[in-house]
């Protein structure tokens, strides 16, 4: 028996439609760059940002919106950007300040926007601010600005509290003070080497509201905040001995990765170092710093691993960010029941607070979708594959994840595609160790895979050198033997491709508006299928948007005419198993 109830096609409204002047940020397709890993102007192995900006046309024909830049500031690399030493100067292994002028100006002139990243939690330990505090006594403004503490015991030195790092071991290191004797210690949720603000010191809201204003000044759209959710931590720093939860279901463990992280829905206390009540100050004054200045409207996306949904939606009301990223969208299974569910409540939670909805399936920090959907289903997502781990089914992810790139991106809201999934990239899953850069993989003795597999260099072209991300062999991570045959050489212009598949796709959601329309139910939808119609705005255009996760193949309605279709219908025109479909309706 299915489990929608609505018996005709005009059911109850999912989700009504958006103004058709809604703001831009209400519907764009955003494509996340990861520097390293793009475009490699100089031959050295590394992307870089006279890369990108050569690769631009790239995406203007792809058909984005904008583009999301993960970390390009100065920094010592130990965790890939995310160590921040200098927020207004790019490092040389990027690029220089005259670079990213450059590619900010370029992509504007493709009518493509701009998004940087934004690191608010923790500086890198090489930050000068950083190196001052070491330099500064216990108790000086220095240290002001970091979390220091004294540690427990008689001569200090048990931790001040029990908090792990997110990257395995502990969350506390101890300095060795000016007279060689040791010392205070630093919290870090992450690396060592990544030390923790102390958001209630004015002097640190300051700072980030001056570096807001230095890339805006420059001409950046808009800014995606990482970890948004962990900037304030509870008063008293009190031990807890619950799951971390940081990135959800990467904690890895059945037990531990898939429960509520908040009383509301299970006996879970909030983790005391996520979601605290301080940090929405901070962005209402962030977004009141971008509305006051002039030019074009800028936003702030949260990257934000919060549970449930109602508490995640309170991160973009109408004062506060913009967008924030759906991660139980993405985290959920290949499942009709559960997709059913997560579509509905996510639209619930964010229309409470008159938000959009931001879809995404992959980035930087988790499995790729292509990857990821030829798993197990009943299992939590992995934290990287290694080779000695259960293996994806290639052909199976592609076939789901092209479908389930069909539904993301037939539903009304904004939605973020992460570099190379327009190409059906898998994740790399038989990466030497020896070339493994993640932190979490040292951190953990290799317990932990971590994210090195999915942030492999792009493969343009099959029969150049480094599969041509630039004009030398070497690359920074191994590219995987799959990569060839899906560059981008080898499917432009070819039908069903799942390139030209992105292109058609992007194309037709700009025409179509579905970005602002609505979304309800279609008869069709129950344990095995998930449909819905979206409705253009001004109620010209009915389009159903229809996945087949059963095993029979599902019969489209009278008259349906379709449009998309992300593998090919049975010669009856049924729509087979793991495959989705656009439809006139």
């Amino acid at each position: 028996m299915g489990r929608v109830t609505q018996t005709t096609t005009d059911a109850a409204v999912l989700h009504p439609a958006s103004p058709v002047d809604a703001p831009w940020w209400h519907d764009a397709v955003i494509y996340q760059i990861y520097p390293r890993s793009w475009a490699d102007s100089d031959g050295d192995g590394v992307g870089d940002l006279p890369g990108i900006t050569a690769r631009l046309p790239y995406l203007r024909e792809l058909g984005v919106d904008a583009i999301w830049l993960s970390p390009f500031y100065v920094s010592p690399m130990h965790d890939a950007g995310y160590d921040v030493a200098d927020y207004r100067n790019i490092d040389p292994v990027f690029g220089s300040l005259g670079d990213a002028d450059t590619l900010i100006a370029t992509a504007h002139d493709l009518g493509i926007k701009v998004i940087v990243d934004l690191v608010p939690n923790h500086s890198s330990s090489e930050h000068e601010w950083f190196r001052a505090a070491l330099a500064a006594a216990p108790g000086s403004p220095e240290r002001g600005r970091y979390m220091f503490r004294e540690g427990k015991g008689e001569d200090g030195s048990e931790p001040p509290n029990n908090w792990p790092s997110v990257f395995g071991g502990a969350g506390w290191t101890r300095v060795v003070e000016a007279d060689g004797t040791p010392g205070q210690w630093y919290l870090h949720l992450f690396d060592t080497t990544q030390p923790d603000y102390d958001w209630t010191n004015p002097e640190v809201g300051d700072e980030f509201v001056s570096i807001l204003s230095f890339w805006c000044d420059r001409g950046v759209d808009g800014f995606r905040v990482d970890v948004a959710n962990a900037l304030v931590k509870e008063e008293g720093l009190p031990d807890f001995d619950g799951p971390l939860q940081a990135f959800d279901a990467t904690d890895h463990n059945p037990e531990a990765a898939l429960p509520p992280a908040h009383g509301e829905e299970a006996d879970q206390p909030r983790a005391p170092m996520w979601d605290q009540e301080g940090v929405h100050e901070i962005y209402r004054r962030w977004r009141a710093t971008l509305e006051a200045m002039p030019g074009p409207e800028r936003i702030l996306c949260a990257e934000a691993w919060v549970k449930p949904g109602s508490r995640l939606a309170r991160y973009v009301r109408e004062d506060e960010m913009h967008q924030a990223f759906n991660f139980d969208f993405l985290d959920t299974h290949w499942d009709a029941t559960q997709l059913h569910d997560v579509i509905e409540a996510s639209y619930r939670d964010n229309d409470a607070v008159g938000a959009p909805t931001t879809w995404v399936l992959s980035n930087h920090d988790v499995v790729r979708h292509a990857s990821r959907l030829g798993l197990d289903q009943s299992l939590p997502r992995p934290n990287g594959i290694a080779a000695d781990q259960p293996q994806p089914d290639a052909e199976l992810g592609l076939r789901r994840a092209r479908a389930a790139t069909m539904l993301m991106l037939g539903l009304p809201g904004s939605a973020y595609i992460y570099q190379g999934e327009e190409l059906g990239l898998p994740e790399s899953t038989d990466m030497p160790d020896e070339f493994r850069q993640d932190p979490t993989f040292a951190r953990t003795r290799g317990k932990e895979t971590g994210r090195d597999g999915c942030r492999v260099p792009m493969p343009w072209v099959r029969d150049a050198p480094s599969l041509g991300f630039g004009p030398g062999d070497g690359t920074w991570l191994p590219q995987p033997e799959s990569y060839g045959r899906l560059a981008v050489d080898q499917q432009e212009g070819v039908a069903g491709s799942t390139l030209e598949l992105y292109r058609s796709m992007l194309a037709a959601r700009r025409v179509d508006r579905l970005g602002l329309g609505s979304a309800s139910w279609h008869e069709l939808s129950d344990d095995d299928v998930v449909a819905f119609v979206n409705a253009s705005p001004d109620g010209s255009r009915r389009t159903l948007v229809l996945v087949n996760l059963g095993t029979e193949a599902v019969e489209l309605p009278e008259g349906a005419t379709v449009t998309h279709q992300s593998e090919e219908l049975t010669g009856d025109g049924r729509v087979p198993t793991d495959v989705a479909v656009w439809a006139r309706i």
